[in-house]
């Protein structure tokens, strides 16, 4: 391919490589290698140096350019390496104009078009107003700014129109989406309006969530909107309020666990996973228990855990750290604790009938997003299925 795509870290960063290829080719570009970096932690940026260093050699004829969060919050370091010819902003990655493109030239397709995936994910927020102490994100996305919901809305039948079936809402802080429009509607009024005004999307899914920051109207649509996927990832990162303040997260313990019983009274077929962080400074091994215990407390069900790692510029690095092993024994344990939770899951699914949505690879996902070994299956097919076992990561249909 002429432009080459290699993208880190979140949703939100799939979908901006998808316009900054698609900028790119109605530009004419050639020879052209963009990496869009992750800076969430170290190991996320030590990957992206290490990946372009990797492409330089194999295609030494290639121009790399560089963007993205590690590209902003360490400029420096990566504008150093001689293997990157640019570094482009953030604000400017997905703009036609900065790979040469006209808006007349990508006037002619509203979406993206996500060729190696099932489901189109729809940016509707960008940036973050908070600032957790452990977070570099904010340095290098901004301040919080929402999509309107006619542009939301206008994307989501482009894809649709395009054949696909599930739309995935993205966003930095999906939450605080409206808060910076006239007259600071929320999130649950833009669900709504999407699947009232999109009729055919058969499916809708949100990506990750602040749970002190859901609003009723969101939480009734969960309950009395079918398409609304019965599937909520959350931003908990701890189970253990003096940690939860030193984070300088707005949720507490309780408020973590009331919203989560109430999701789940009102979705009774909801899963959620969370984002978990261990070895935060000064946790203790009583604070850690605490977390692991959020994980019965919650009725969680998938886990992406993390070891604390200290960002440069953020308060929690200048904070007494936990030794680095201390951190991944915890993470290890809590993975654990996370299999564990999942494979009860899974055991619980055996026997019932699902409607799949299928990928490639020969896989599909459930309403409630869990895997299923299908076999071979053409991808973008809506399939009800009955399964008959799982292996302990997927779900397995019988024949």
């Amino acid at each position: 391919m002429s432009v080459e795509i290699v993208t880190f870290g979140c949703r939100l960063n799939l979908v901006e490589s998808e316009e900054m290829r698609r900028a790119a080719q109605a530009a004419g570009r050639s020879d052209l290698i963009i990496v869009n970096t992750c800076a969430v932690t170290s190991e996320s940026v030590r990957q992206s140096r290490q990946a372009i260093r990797r492409l330089k050699r194999e295609k030494p004829d290639s121009e790399i350019v560089v963007t993205g969060c590690a590209a902003e919050t360490e400029r420096e370091a990566f504008a150093a390496m001689p293997e990157v010819s640019t570094l482009v902003p953030n604000v400017s990655k997905t703009k036609p104009e900065t790979w040469g493109a006209t808006a007349r030239l990508m006037a002619h397709s509203n979406a993206p078009a996500f060729e190696a995936h099932t489901r189109a994910f729809v940016e509707i927020q960008n940036g973050c107003d908070h600032r957790c102490t452990f977070c570099i994100i904010p340095y290098g996305r901004g301040v919080s700014r929402s999509k309107s919901p006619d542009d939301v809305v206008a994307q989501i039948r482009g894809h649709v129109d395009s054949g696909f079936k599930e739309a995935v809402l993205t966003g930095v802080d999906l939450t605080s989406w409206g808060e910076d429009l006239e007259s600071a509607p929320k999130l649950g009024s833009l669900v709504r309006r999407i699947l009232r005004d999109v009729p055919d999307l058969a499916r809708l899914r949100l990506s990750s969530i602040d749970c002190i920051e859901a609003d009723t109207d969101l939480m009734h649509a969960l309950a009395d909107e079918p398409r609304l996927m019965p599937h909520l990832h959350l931003s908990l990162q701890s189970g253990d309020d003096l940690i939860l303040k030193r984070m300088k997260r707005r949720h507490l313990r309780a408020d973590a666990i009331a919203f989560c019983q109430d999701a789940k009274r009102l979705r009774p077929d909801l899963v959620i996973g969370a984002d978990l962080i261990t070895g935060f400074p000064t946790e203790s091994d009583a604070m850690f228990a605490n977390t692991c215990a959020l994980v019965q407390d919650c009725g969680l069900t998938h886990l992406h855990v993390f070891p604390f790692s200290p960002r440069p510029g953020t308060p929690a690095a200048l904070m007494p750290q936990v030794l680095r092993e201390v951190a991944k024994q915890r993470a290890e344990h809590l993975r654990i604790l996370g299999d564990t939770a999942r494979h009860a899951h899974l055991e619980r699914q055996i026997g019932g009938t699902f409607q799949v949505l299928t990928e490639r690879g020969g896989i599909g996902r459930t309403p409630d997003f869990t895997p299923v070994r299908i076999g071979d299956v053409p991808h973008g097919l809506m399939l009800d299925v009955k399964i008959t076992s799982h292996n302990g990561r997927e779900l397995v249909a019988g024949s």
